[in-house]
């Protein structure tokens, strides 16, 4: 996080602080003890406390009684300090690892000098004092590795994503916080009332963390709800980068811009407008049904919904100066998130999904923007294989991830890849359908009738030799050969064909 500076904002941190019925382990008090060992050590127990509780800030209080909490004062001067030649700040950072941000504040209170050393939690890894670990239990201050169900706690805090729960806004009034996010579309989005009085909208927003009280009074709006819920991204400076960008091109290359675009406002405030934009740039085709000639997209609404949907969730926030990206070209439109995928790209159709962001993935799920059991590519899949469209493609591009939908082309059109790529999709589809690909479901994937059976085999054969399909028994006649995906293989994986 980044240190607050408002010199107003930290005597209101410690009149809080103060409240508290005790130290945690996130908060210490002192009144004069200032040895520079000590500091150290505390910075350490005190960040990892704020990491493994899921702090903003963690705070080292001089001037304060230990049992009464009363403000006394101090004589400590942080800055007048020094450790050989070194000051005392200078010297602390050069034995923490890894390095973390702090900082001291002194201010008066009630003609009273406090000190206040504000701490960033520990974030990857513990923090480390002369390649010590500590943490405080109690009012007890101790080496973490005497504390085993402590260190696997804040380990598993350490390792759990935590962008959501980061601060986007700190010490907002109610007034400003309901100005920033879109409150009444939050409500909207979960088809429920809009809550009596400001008091039941804000306890509604921080039950889902969109909000959470602040330490100096007032309240922080967490990242989550930024991104989610933000009027504008751009008033939360961490997220500037965050928007969903879409550019279209002219021809088949990146030289000739036609249009562009950023959503300003949150992904699910916002996600309705996007996709509305995107289509009205996607070109239409005349497709002749009942005898009657239609003009429908080049790409089914639902396949681009899924995929935008996806890349927002999915993206790696951490990745920064990158945000989302849709690029419509004249043949086909690419789908570009922040982030490798955490999923190998030939499993997208049948594994389970895999996000970075559980929270903001659950949110977008109740809203209704995303799926909930996790068939969004399924869906994709299924989609494209109904507009008998060339099949999409699932690549990692440097540190990014992207998605791509192509204008339809006929069979005699596709080359190899192309057709190697349907096939393997089509049999991926079917497996996660409890059904296998045949020579009848290819010849109705590509259009191919009754009369061209010959030409389906040659498709499955193809897709054989490339190995991305197996048949399920190499044994069968030739009426009867079924075929999986290649990591299905013919073991236990078929067997749920049975």
């Amino acid at each position: 996080m980044t240190l607050r500076q408002d010199s107003d904002y930290f005597p209101s941190v410690v009149l809080n602080l103060v409240k508290l019925p005790r130290e945690t382990e996130w908060v210490e008090f002192k009144v004069d003890n200032s040895e520079p060992e000590s500091i150290g050590e505390y910075i350490s127990a005190l960040s990892n406390g704020a990491a493994l509780n899921g702090e903003t800030s963690a705070y080292l209080v001089w001037g304060i009684e230990d049992d009464t909490h009363a403000i006394v004062g101090t004589n400590f001067a942080p800055y007048e300090k020094r450790i050989g030649n070194q000051p005392l700040e200078i010297w602390l950072h050069r034995l923490l690892n890894p390095a973390i941000d702090f900082k001291f504040h002194e201010f008066m209170i009630d003609s009273r000098k406090v000190v206040l050393l504000q701490i960033s939690p520990a974030s990857g890894m513990p923090v480390t004092f002369r390649g010590n670990d500590f943490i405080r239990i109690g009012n007890v201050k101790g080496r973490l590795k005497d504390y085993p169900s402590k260190e696997g706690a804040l380990w598993q805090a350490l390792n759990q994503t935590n962008f959501e729960k980061q601060v986007a806004a700190e010490w907002v009034e109610e007034e400003e916080v309901l100005l920033k996010l879109d409150f009444p579309a939050y409500f909207d989005l979960l088809q429920v009332p809009l809550p009596d009085g400001r008091a039941a909208i804000l306890d509604a927003l921080k039950e889902d963390g969109l909000i959470e009280s602040c330490d100096a009074g007032g309240w922080n709006i967490t990242n989550l709800g930024a991104i989610l819920l933000a009027r504008n991204l751009g008033d939360f400076r961490g997220l500037r980068r965050k928007k969903l960008r879409v550019i279209q091109y002219r021809g088949s290359g990146r030289m000739d811009t036609i249009r562009e675009f950023e959503e300003t406002r949150g992904y699910a405030t916002g996600f309705e407008r996007i996709i509305g934009y995107i289509m009205a740039l996607v070109p239409s085709n005349e497709v002749i049904g009942h005898s009657l000639r239609q003009s429908a997209p080049m790409f089914p609404v639902i396949a681009v919904r899924e995929l935008v949907a996806n890349a927002l969730i999915h993206q790696d926030f951490l990745v920064t100066g990158a945000g989302p990206m849709v690029e419509i070209f004249d043949d086909w439109i690419e789908i570009t998130n922040p982030g490798m995928p955490l999923i190998d790209t030939d499993r997208f159709v049948d594994t389970p999904p895999r996000t970075r962001n559980e929270d903001l993935g659950a949110l977008m799920r109740r809203f209704g923007i995303c799926e909930e059991r996790g068939s969004g590519i399924d869906k994709v899949v299924n989609q494209v294989e109904l507009f008998q469209l060339p099949a999409p493609l699932f690549e990692s591009v440097g540190n990014s991830t992207r998605a791509v939908l192509f204008d339809y082309k006929a069979l005699s059109d596709m080359d190899k890849t192309e057709r190697v790529r349907a096939c393997y999709l089509h049999a991926c589809l079917r497996w996660v359908m409890r059904q296998t690909m045949n020579n009848t479901s290819i010849r109705e994937r590509f259009g191919i009738s009754r009369e061209g059976a010959a030409q389906a085999s040659r498709l499955l054969k193809e897709a054989l030799e490339s190995k991305m399909i197996v048949m399920r028994d190499p044994e069968a006649g030739f009426r009867n050969r079924a075929y999986l995906p290649f990591w299905a293989g013919t073991g236990k994986e078929s067997d749920r064909f049975i």
